[in-house]
Parts: structure tokens; C-alpha cells; sequence
């Protein structure tokens, strides 16, 4: 296969669907368009509009193509999620948002199934977090579901699908604590016989993979080549990884960025991962496995700033130390490492520069609370919009004492994702930017510790 010269990703998050075309020499976002990933009310329960997506999708593919021509597809998406299809290749049910708490009715029959910690690597969470928790709540609420179901896909499989008509799953998108997978052995947990599903999971393949090329009828409504490849595709946190994890040698850590930071360490030390810290092991593009912390700090984000635009200061960071203005965890409660917790402000943050601050400040201490527990060593490498916030980035250098190498570009996912078609071209930062540790945060980052442990 010639190398592509132009990759088009698609790209669905948690808050947003994109569609980027990246350029594989430069590895740099020619194009990106957006929409909102808005989850529709129901009935029957809280679920993605599929369809507007793949309008988006196609529309946008056809004027990329268009203007620049694009050589490849790749795709990754969020995690935690599955489309259910029938015999016919239409939808069995809605696809599930995972937030929905209606799999927290069945939780304790769910407990008796699922497989421990220790065999995959997975921890408990709260909601649909648990992609076995949704198939089990699932099958359990709707008569005759599971009788329908033909295949089941994970998510970033299901647009493969819809753009060649091969079916799959990923290992990246099975490792993201869904119970189903064993990251150490490379195979299904038992859970998937447990849910009646041996040989309705499509068949679990590496996201460099090609899928296929385009079904005829997706060539001719894009103008496209039938014969332009689609990767299997990739768990967008692991997108960004993956890129580090071709290029890099020793130990380092990738936070990517986004609705969820997802905190990953690669060569760092071996620690025993305790799952009450919403931490897991999460499976790379290589299909290896990686230890791993998350929290929701782009909804903790928006929850603080409340639309606010004011980014802060210098002035402001200096009110901020002075008075030891300080944000505690934890701002979305039923996640990351201080679950149960609910967050405080200690003293008064007087303008929304000074808040923006102090919430760059915490998301960063929390950053690296997550980075310590799954035992990161080396730089941390942000991934994502965090990675144009310059409180966080001081903080967390500060906080870990280890350099932070900010991403130059705002879409990470994009550019891993590209990467499954192009290995050899060196990453765009070569560590140009380098943010290194300042002693007074780090005074600031110690008195924030000990508030916490208090």
C-alpha cells in the first residue's frame, strides 16, 4: 500500500464529534470541523444520534476530499460504549450513554458476574462506565434484546463498519474497562460468556490494522477511491499514547486531555493499583498494557468557570499564591482519585482571573495525584486542550518535579489516530517546549497535599 498523504480521523468525544484531515508527513491538522455529541433524551433511554453524525461525517468527507483529496480513514472515539446490531446490520437499541445511571439498578446481580479486578485490570465504576454493566442492564430490562442481537461493536468498529462493512472490535477499546477483556493474556474476560455473547463480539484486532476499503456506495456519495483504507481504529486516550509510544524510548507519561483526563505511564514504576482510586489498566495500541488514573477535569472545568472567559494572569497567579487561594477535591465526586469528596474553596478567589488560576492550580495537583498512584516517572507529555492552559502545565511540573512537554496541537486523538497509518515521522513538539518545576508552586503544591490528607 503507497503511504497516504492525507488522513481524515474521525474523531467522537465525549463533548464534541470531529472530523480532522491531517497531513502524514507533518503529521499537522490541515482541516477540523465539529459538531456537539448531544445525547438525546429518549425514549428508551439517554443515547447518541448516530445518524446526524455520519451525515456530518460524510458531508465533510466529500468537501475535504474536495479540496485537499484524502488517501486514508481513521477513526477513534470515547470509550465505555458499544453499538448493537441486529442480523439485518441495522440498530438492535439505542446506543447507551454511558452516563446514564439506569445500570446502577442491578448493580449487586452485576457484582456476582463480573470478573475481578486482578483478571482485567478493570475497576468498578459507577453508571454504564462498565460496558459489561450496560450489556447486562440492558439484556436484563428489554425482553427479546438479546435475542436480537446479532453483533456487538465497539464504538470506533462501528463507523469502520458503516464505511466497509467489516466487522470488528479493538484492543484498546476492550481494555477500557469494559470487564470484558484480560489486558495481560490478550483475550475476553469471561464475562462475554457470562452475558451470552461468545460469537456475537466481533473478532478483537490491533487499530493499525486495515479494517477495509469503502463500501461502493460510500465512495460514489464522497468521491472517494472504494479502495482508500480504514484502520480498525483506536480508544481516542490511547490515540494519543500511541503516537508517544512509537517515538519514545524510557519511561515517560501521556495526559490526554479532554471531558476525562486519562493519565497513562509507560516504563514507570511497578506499583500495586488500587481500583478505589479510579485506576485501571488500559490496554495500547500495541496491545499492551498500561497503568492508568482518570477524572472528569474538563467537566470540572466548565462547572467552575461557568462560561467564563477570562484565562488570568500573572497578577492574578500572584494573588492566587499570596493568599494561598486554593480549589479541594473533588469538583465531580463520583470519580478519579478523591471519590466521595466534595470540593471547597480555601479563602476567596476575588475575580475570575484569580478562579481560572486556582482551577488550572487543581486540575494539575489532581493530575498529579493520578500520575503518582499509577507510578509515572519521566516527562509528561499533555495531550489535548490542557495543553494550551499555562496554569496547568506550571503546576504539574511543579507538583511532580519532572518536565512537562506540552502538545503543540489541540487535537491529540487526531494525530494518534493518523499515526496507525504513519509510524516513521517524528513527533511535530520534538520537545521544543519543556515547562520545568518552579520552587514556590511546588510550596504551594505541598500545602495543597496536606489540606487534602486533612
Amino acid at each position: 500500500m503507497t503511504p497516504p498523504r492525507h488522513i481524515a480521523v474521525i474523531d467522537i468525544g465525549k463533548t464534541n464529534a470531529k472530523l480532522a484531515l491531517v497531513e502524514a508527513g507533518s503529521l499537522r491538522e490541515l482541516a477540523v470541523v465539529t459538531r456537539p455529541n448531544t445525547v438525546l433524551p429518549g425514549p428508551p433511554w439517554p443515547h447518541f444520534d448516530l445518524e446526524v453524525h455520519w451525515e456530518f461525517f460524510l458531508h465533510h468527507l466529500a468537501a475535504f476530499h474536495a479540496a485537499h483529496g484524502v488517501d486514508a480513514i481513521s477513526v477513534t472515539t470515547h470509550g465505555a460504549s458499544a453499538v448493537l446490531l441486529d442480523a439485518q446490520g441495522g440498530l438492535a437499541a439505542p446506543m447507551l450513554d454511558y452516563e446514564h445511571p439506569g445500570p446502577d439498578d442491578l448493580a449487586q446481580d452485576y457484582d456476582a458476574i463480573r470478573p475481578p479486578f486482578a483478571e482485567t485490570g478493570s475497576a468498578r465504576l459507577p453508571g454504564g462506565l462498565n460496558l459489561g454493566a450496560q450489556l447486562f442492564w440492558l439484556f436484563r430490562t428489554q425482553p427479546g434484546l438479546r435475542g436480537r442481537v446479532a453483533h456487538v461493536l465497539t464504538y470506533p468498529q462501528y463507523w469502520g463498519w458503516r464505511l466497509t462493512g467489516e466487522l470488528a472490535t479493538d484492543v484498546t477499546s476492550l481494555g477500557c474497562h469494559t470487564d470484558l477483556w484480560n489486558p495481560w493474556e490478550g483475550r475476553f474476560s469471561p464475562l462475554v460468556d457470562r452475558l451470552g455473547l461468545a460469537g456475537r463480539i466481533a473478532p478483537a484486532r490491533r487499530p493499525g490494522e486495515v479494517l477495509g476499503g469503502l463500501r461502493p456506495e460510500i465512495a460514489a456519495m464522497t468521491g472517494l477511491s472504494p479502495r482508500t483504507p480504514v484502520s480498525v481504529g483506536i480508544h481516542d486516550s490511547n490515540a494519543s499514547l500511541y503516537a508517544h509510544v512509537l517515538a519514545r524510548e524510557g519511561a515517560f507519561a501521556v495526559v490526554s486531555t479532554g471531558t476525562w483526563v486519562v493519565s497513562m505511564s509507560v516504563g514507570g514504576d511497578r506499583t500495586d493499583l488500587d481500583p478505589t482510586r479510579d485506576l485501571l489498566v488500559n490496554v495500547n495500541g500495541l496491545g499492551q498494557p498500561v497503568p492508568s488514573a482518570r477524572f472528569m477535569g474538563g467537566r470540572e472545568h466548565d462547572q467552575i468557570r461557568q462560561g467564563s472567559a477570562d484565562p488570568g494572569s500573572d497578577a492574578d497567579a500572584a494573588q492566587v499564591l499570596a493568599r494561598a487561594v486554593m480549589l479541594l477535591p473533588a469538583v465531580v465526586s463520583d470519580c478519579g482519585p478523591f471519590q466521595g469528596r466534595t470540593h471547597r474553596w480555601i479563602g476567596t478567589a476575588e475575580t475570575d482571573g484569580q478562579r481560572a488560576v486556582a482551577l488550572g492550580w487543581y486540575l494539575a495537583l489532581v493530575t498529579a495525584e493520578s500520575l503518582a498512584v499509577i507510578g509515572a516517572q519521566g516527562p509528561s507529555l499533555i495531550e489535548g486542550p490542557f495543553s494550551a492552559n499555562p496554569w496547568f502545565l506550571r503546576m504539574l511540573a511543579s507538583a511532580t518535579g519532572r518536565p512537562v512537554i506540552p502538545s503543540p496541537g489541540r487535537t491529540g486523538t487526531a494525530v494518534g489516530a493518523a499515526r496507525l497509518f504513519q509510524t516513521a515521522t517524528p513527533l511535530p513538539e520534538a520537545d521544543k517546549t519543556v515547562i520545568l518545576p518552579s520552587d514556590r508552586l511546588a510550596g504551594y503544591a505541598r500545602d495543597w497535599r496536606s489540606r487534602c490528607a486533612g
